[in-house]
């Protein structure tokens, strides 16, 4: 096994991560007003958390090997030069505006949600640009206006 299927491997531990999410995500729910009532700040943190795991989901999902699309839908985008580089865009503002957004609570807020979020919204910022580089190399990958030969689907 070489490093490239290694590390294909080792995406996939991007689906237990976001199942701890998930949880994290209904933990609220699933415990009731009580929890909220004795911790006014429960779903906040529990949201903080969510972030985090979404944003190592997000990590270890960028170690996918580029070279094949993972389905029909992702290979419609990155095969057309104009969708691809909308995407890559979109992805583009998307980390901006979760660091930006992180940042700004971290060190500017002193109470509120934003200051409960900020870190979860930092890790999942940072946890997107590996994706972008990822998403940068699907691109260049399977472009039909630069590449002629067929890709995997």
């Amino acid at each position: 096994m070489n490093f490239k299927t290694f590390f294909h491997y080792i995406s996939y531990l991007q689906y237990p991560l976001m199942l701890v999410g998930l949880y994290f995500a209904l933990i609220p729910y699933l415990q009731g007003m009580e929890q909220v009532k004795q911790n006014p700040d429960f779903i906040s943190q529990s949201l903080n958390t969510v972030l985090i795991f979404m944003g190592l989901s997000v990590s270890f999902s960028s170690l996918q090997d580029t070279s094949k699309t993972q389905n029909k839908v992702s290979k419609k985008i990155w095969q057309d030069p104009v969708k691809g580089k909308i995407m890559i865009f979109l992805m583009s503002l998307m980390i901006l505006f979760f660091l930006i957004f992180g940042l700004i609570g971290y060190y500017i807020m002193e109470i509120g949600i934003l200051k409960d979020l900020s870190i979860g919204l930092i890790i999942l910022g940072l946890g997107m640009f590996g994706l972008l580089k990822a998403a940068i190399e699907m691109f260049e990958n399977h472009r039909i206006d630069k590449n002629t030969g067929a890709n995997n689907v």
